[in-house]
């Protein structure tokens, strides 16, 4: 039975995680400062003798015996990281470094979930490991895009170095229950939207495109590639290659909420990328076949389903 850390457990993506780890008969410390996760996500594994909760903030130093270590601890939308750049930066640099430190203590494999906003406004498509990128280093995202490259920098030396057995995950758009409904993501602004009868506010004139993934293939794709070869660190790009249109997107959750919402046309935001789509040739390879199972539509019914719930239950207190 392996004993596994997972940083910002408590948020949309890291909770999925501690749920899928202790399903499949692991013990799990659930790390979180609650700046953006929030105990209700973890609630229902509070009772589970497998599930430990730890209130901590990953810029400060944590000590525990475990095998694994997932690093997800980062504010990852833009409402959040840019309300405190300074804290995010810290939290992306600090956290990394207080979690490589721990697993060289004991030995620890350790992952580190990095981000498709490493590639910043590509000039190539679809974005493969390969590429460098192209980010602005003095925007108004770069605490969060500098901060995650400069995590990968680290886990990478410590690599070289120390020989540490690390891992690199470059996540591209995720969506999924649990999802804050305020946290500024395109797919859950236009669900709570849609779903409170507001209308549908798109950034630029909507031909921007993304890739959504599915919450369930991103853990399916964290955990095999955290079972990999210590030969292969990554980084490997996780996302769907299935690319849709902002305005696409807007009509897709329209039709599916069966909502009266308008479309309507704001300024876009400086440094935001004209297009965001993974080369997942390299997961394919290396993760035993992953790729994505969940379609966007069947994804976003399930998702509808939860911030439907959510609006409700607060609506009815």
């Amino acid at each position: 039975m392996e004993r596994i850390l997972v940083t910002g457990g408590a948020g949309f993506i890291g909770s999925h995680l501690c749920e899928r780890l202790i399903d499949e008969g692991c013990d799990v410390i659930c790390l979180d400062n609650y700046f953006t996760g929030s105990k209700d996500n973890i609630r229902h594994l509070l009772g589970n003798d497998r599930f430990e909760l730890v209130r901590h903030d990953v810029t400060t130093p944590y000590y525990a015996e475990v095998d694994q270590i997932y690093n997800l601890a980062c504010p990852a939308s833009p409402v959040h990281y840019q309300y405190n750049p300074i804290k995010t930066v810290k939290t992306s640099f600090y956290g990394a470094l207080n979690m490589l430190g721990l697993a060289k203590r004991v030995k620890a494999r350790i992952l580190q979930a990095s981000t498709s906003e490493v590639y910043g406004d590509p000039d190539i498509h679809p974005q493969v490991e390969s590429y460098w990128g192209h980010v602005n280093p003095v925007g108004a995202r770069s605490c969060y895009d500098e901060g995650k490259r400069a995590a990968e920098t680290l886990f990478t030396d410590y690599r070289r170095q120390h020989r540490l057995r690390i891992k690199i995950v470059r996540i591209f758009n995720t969506y999924g229950p649990r999802m804050n409904p305020n946290d500024g993501r395109v797919v859950s602004n236009f669900i709570v939207q849609a779903l409170t009868g507001k209308d549908i506010t798109i950034y630029g004139d909507g031909s921007q495109t993304r890739s959504f993934q599915y919450i369930d293939d991103l853990i399916e794709g964290l955990m095999r590639m955290m079972r990999t070869d210590d030969d292969f660190t990554g980084p490997v790009n996780i996302g769907n290659p299935g690319e849709f249109s902002m305005l696409r997107l807007a009509h897709e959750v329209i039709r599916l909420t069966g909502s009266k919402s308008s479309v309507i046309f704001k300024p876009l935001p400086s440094d935001d990328p004209r297009q965001r789509k993974p080369d997942i040739s390299l997961a394919f390879e290396k993760l035993d076949g992953w790729q994505p199972t969940v379609g966007l539509e069947d994804g976003l019914v399930k998702t509808i389903a939860y911030f439907d719930r959510i609006l409700s239950n607060r609506t009815s207190r």
